[in-house]
């Protein structure tokens, strides 16, 4: 099973996240394309440190919210938002082909991610999207129950796809994230984050908030590079899965 963790996330003087430290640790890396966070000289540092550890590469859309993070729901028309997740998957890969490397994958942050997971019209805008630009390019979706249906929609669409689970966030009982504004949205206890990665990548399930195993089959766990303890917490989550 392969890890992600979403990168590229300063914004000029402000620093986010500890990439140079996490990036050997993992496999995917989804670079943020200065919608959320992000200008072109970090998504330029950020594309060179990837081709360094040979780290895929991913795109990372989100809502035009510089002052939200992504993370604040926006009603955009569907022809305005294809065209807005296009223009930052252009703008990575300009910057990846200046490297003489290339964007694999998207996968939408933030309020959109959980948005077209809630809302499979949306899904169906941004897999319209990644189609019309560029078919080789696969989506990393959420893992949920209608997988199913899910895998439906990217063959009307000619997209690969890529199942996504979270090593450190609750999940509801209908497969979805718990809202971080909820108090233990997210783990911060390592030996919780273990076993919730262990789960996951050995039985192919995780534990609900009220206590439930859900099935949730992954092709890849999403780590998170910022935070006091994020290095600490990433190795030992590949330690987790190295040892699988």
């Amino acid at each position: 099973m392969k890890l992600n963790c979403d990168m590229g996330e300063a914004f000029g003087a402000w620093t986010m996240g500890r990439d140079e430290e996490i990036m050997p640790f993992i496999d995917q890396a989804n670079i943020a394309c200065g919608f959320h966070a992000s200008d072109p000289l970090t998504m330029s540092k950020t594309v060179a440190l990837a081709k360094q550890y040979n780290v895929t590469i991913g795109a990372h859309p989100a809502y035009p919210d510089l002052v939200g993070f992504g993370r604040r729901n926006m009603d955009i028309a569907p022809a305005e938002l294809k065209v807005l997740i296009q223009y930052q998957i252009g703008a990575l890969q300009a910057i990846c082909h200046a490297q003489d490397t290339h964007v694999t994958y998207v996968k939408p942050h933030g309020a959109l991610y959980n948005t077209m997971m809630a809302n499979f019209a949306v899904l169906e805008t941004v897999m319209q999207a990644v189609s019309e630009l560029d078919s080789s390019l696969s989506l990393m979706v959420m893992a949920v129950p209608e997988a199913e249906h899910v895998k439906e929609l990217a063959k009307k669409y000619n997209l690969g796809l890529w199942f996504e689970a979270f090593s450190d966030r609750l999940y509801t009982e209908e497969g979805r994230l718990t809202p971080r504004k909820q108090n233990n949205a997210v783990h911060k206890n390592f030996d919780l984050i273990e076993r919730q990665v262990l789960q996951l990548s050995k039985h192919g399930s995780l534990i609900t908030e009220s206590g439930n195993a859900l099935d949730v089959r992954a092709d890849t766990i999403c780590v998170h590079g910022d935070g006091d303890h994020a290095v600490e917490a990433v190795q030992r989550i590949r330690a987790v899965i190295g040892g699988q």
